[in-house]
This record gives C-alpha cells, sequence and structure tokens, in this order.
C-alpha cells in the first residue's frame, strides 16, 4: 500500500472539522442543581398528615416518638455512674424540703430560680431546635414579657416590683414601699437581662442537633453514615449537594443556595469569627453554620462558644432593645397617633388598641393578692391575641406530629429498600 492511501484514512472529513469547531466555540449549558433522594416516594410521604391520614400519621407519630425515647434512654444507661450521682443529688436535695431548719427559705428560692430558668431555657430550644416548623416563642413569650415590664416600668415610675407576685405578674409598688426613679432603656434592660440570656442560652443550644449530626457524618465516613442513618440526614445531604456544586462551575445555583454557599464561607475562612458574626443576627440558614463546622470537625466549644455569645449576650441586647424603644410611652403614643392614617381601617383599629393599653396599665395598679382590674370584659384585641397564640401552639404540635410520622415512613421505606437490595444479590 501507498503512503497516500495511509493518509486519506487518518485524514478527518472537512464536516467533522467544523463540528468540533461548532463545539468547542459553544458554551455548556449550566445544569439545576438536582437534589435526589434514593428510593424515596416523597409524593407518598407529603400525605402522612393528620388532616390526610389522621389514623396512621397518629400511629407513626407514636411509634417514631417511642423509638426515640427508647433510644436515648438506652443512651443514658451507658452513663451510669453520672446518672446514679444524679438521681442520689436530685433525692437528697428533695429530702431537704421535707425537713423544717433555717435551709429551707434557700432551697425555695433556688427552686424558684431553677423553674424560672428553666422555663426560658426550655422556650429558646424549642425555637430553634427544629422540631417540625419551630415555635417562635420569642414572638409568643419573651417579647411580650419585655413589653410587659417596659409599660409597667414607665407607669410605675419603678422597676421595683413586689415579689411575690413578680415575675409571674406584674404590679406597681406602693409609694410607701420605694421611691420614684428615672427609667432609662438600660435599667429595663438589666431588669429582663436573665430571662433574656437564658432564652438565648437555649437557641444556642438547639442548634447543637446539626452539629453532631455533620460530626459524626465525617468521622464515620460519608457511605457508613448513609448506611446507618439514612432517615435523618437530609440536611447533610443539601449540605453536600452545595459543596459539590461548589466544586462542579457547570452546575446551576438557585439565589437560596448561593446565599448557602455564602455562610459556608464566612465561617469556612474566618472561623470563630465568622460563627459569631453568624450567631449575632437573625438569621434562618444558622443551621448550615452548625453542619458546616460539624462537617470539618470544628472543636465543640469554638462552635458553641460563638453561638452562645452571638444569640445569648449579642443578638438578645439587639433584640431587648428594640422591644423596650417600641413600647416607651412616648413611642407607643405616636404609633398610635400614625394608627388614624391608616386608609379605612385606621379608625376603627386605634380604639382597640387604645383599649387593650388602658386595661394593661389598670391591672398594674391594682393591691397585692386582689384581682382588682382582672375582672370584667376582656377586650377585643386581647382576645384576638390570645388566639393568635393559641393556634400557634396548636400548629406547631400538629407540626411536630406530622414531621414524626414522615420521618417515621422515611424510616421504614429505607430499610425496606435495603432488605430488596439483600434479596436482590442473593440471588
Amino acid at each position: 500500500m501507498s503512503s497516500d492511501s495511509q493518509t486519506n484514512q487518518v485524514k478527518p472529513k472537512k464536516s467533522d472539522t467544523l463540528k468540533n469547531r461548532k463545539n468547542i466555540g459553544k458554551k455548556s449549558k449550566p445544569k439545576p442543581l438536582v437534589k435526589t433522594h434514593t428510593h424515596l416516594n416523597k409524593e407518598e410521604m407529603a400525605k402522612f398528615v393528620i388532616w390526610r391520614r389522621p389514623i396512621q400519621t397518629t400511629y407513626y407519630f407514636l411509634l417514631e416518638l417511642f423509638e426515640i425515647l427508647f433510644y436515648y434512654f438506652c443512651k443514658l444507661l451507658t452513663y451510669r455512674k453520672l446518672v446514679l450521682s444524679f438521681l442520689i443529688m436530685s433525692s437528697l436535695i428533695t429530702s431537704g424540703f421535707y425537713i423544717e431548719g433555717s435551709h429551707l427559705p434557700i432551697l425555695l428560692y433556688f427552686r424558684k430560680q431553677f423553674l424560672w430558668c428553666a422555663y426560658w431555657l426550655g422556650l429558646g430550644v424549642a425555637s430553634s431546635i427544629g422540631l417540625g416548623t419551630g415555635l417562635h416563642t420569642f414572638l409568643l413569650y419573651l417579647g411580650p414579657f419585655i413589653a410587659q415590664v417596659t409599660l409597667a416600668a414607665y407607669e410605675c415610675n419603678s422597676l421595683d416590683f413586689p415579689e411575690p407576685p413578680y415575675p409571674d405578674d406584674i404590679i406597681c409598688p406602693n409609694s410607701t414601699e420605694t421611691g420614684s426613679s428615672v427609667i432609662t432603656i438600660l435599667s429595663i434592660m438589666s431588669k429582663v437581662r436573665l430571662e433574656s440570656f437564658m432564652w438565648g442560652a437555649g437557641t444556642a443550644i438547639g442548634e447543637l442537633p446539626p452539629y453532631f449530626m455533620a460530626r459524626a457524618a465525617a468521622l464515620s465516613g460519608k457511605e457508613n453514615h448513609k448506611k446507618e442513618d439514612d432517615s435523618d440526614n437530609e440536611e447533610l445531604e443539601e449540605f453536600e449537594h452545595l459543596l459539590e456544586a461548589e466544586k462542579d462551575g457547570s452546575i446551576k445555583l438557585s439565589g437560596l443556595d448561593k446565599i448557602r454557599l455564602s455562610v459556608f464561607k464566612i465561617i469556612k475562612k474566618v472561623g470563630f469569627i465568622g460563627i459569631l458574626l453568624c450567631a449575632s443576627i437573625p438569621n434562618p440558614l444558622f443551621d448550615l453554620a452548625g453542619i458546616t463546622c460539624g462537617h470539618f470537625l470544628v472543636k465543640f466549644w469554638t462552635f458553641f462558644g460563638a453561638t452562645l455569645i452571638g444569640k445569648a449576650i449579642v443578638k438578645m441586647h439587639i433584640q431587648k432593645m428594640f422591644v423596650i424603644f417600641l413600647f416607651s410611652q412616648h413611642h407607643l403614643d405616636n404609633l398610635f397617633a400614625m394608627l388614624t392614617n391608616v386608609p379605612y381601617v385606621g379608625s376603627k383599629i386605634q380604639p382597640l388598641f387604645e383599649e387593650w393599653l388602658s386595661g394593661e396599665k389598670k391591672k398594674l395598679h391594682r393591691t397585692r393578692g386582689s384581682n382588682e382590674g382582672l375582672g370584667g370584659s376582656e377586650s377585643v384585641l386581647s382576645w384576638i391575641l390570645g388566639k393568635i397564640v393559641l393556634l400557634m401552639i396548636l400548629f406547631f404540635v400538629v407540626s411536630i406530629v406530622n414531621s414524626l410520622a414522615q420521618q417515621r415512613y422515611k424510616r421504614l421505606n429505607s430499610h425496606h429498600v435495603e432488605s430488596n437490595k439483600k434479596k436482590v444479590s442473593n440471588d
């Protein structure tokens, strides 16, 4: 064979060359970020809600609740010495309440303070733990408490509220008990410092589950974690998708994903200061901070210390100052005056707010131990606010039931898929 025939075989066609040049000039279109959940029928899982499958949803909820309680009970038994020490100490303290002596008033005082702090700590945990939709306890409990203290401070011209009934209830002190004092924002902030700090500490504790989940996945390995706990790592899977999207430039990200990645980059680059900055502002994406720190094995006290300082100190002072500023007497007067300028409904809403405010002030001037000012008809605004709070709590409880029921379905579905895989492999 001649060399000409060989060159004819090697030489590409003109049409192929033109196609290759066109393909080189074209830029690859970005692919959308697809989040897949292996072997999971999300449409079927979404049907497990109270209003669609009430009996089956309640049954799955109870099964999942009992399994979670049993799991943590077994986990608690591994710390036998700690549990035994706690039980002995609790029994000694409890027996102290039934023995007369000079120690009894001290024990009663510490019990009251402990229960009061535990109450606000629990509300803080409920606000950020991620159960169902989350209960916005600042709007429902802490914010109204700070507003009530602010109103009472300006109305009574004092912060020395008689104890009891404070802090369960607030009444103005008698003029013979204390003199008038200058009321400032700082003095009111100091009055509600304990409640605010405990609530903020509770929100910091509620951010720990995503951190521990991601840390356990990083330590045990990605594949092992998926096999052992495939039903509880949905947030971790989303985080891993974001990390893949950052490496692959051809993947198209949504606006929310870009914000999540920016939070991830800040925490990864800045460390403690980045966590502190993210925790110091109202940030609904802070779960990603816990997952990021757990994934990169950030030390526990680095993450929790920055979160505690940011949420319980920095952010709480900002929130306290805002509520106190808004419910100061002169600002309320200006706000009520502005309500009349609202078209159509302003003139109807303003009397409701004034009626509510006058009723709250009247309650503050009743004598200790009397129910004067508590009787009579309830204001329309108080009735509406009470029903809104009740509906929000009810919705929170229903969301927990739905969430645990769907988690149970997801767990059963994953076990069913794994058993089918084993059968196929054996065959």
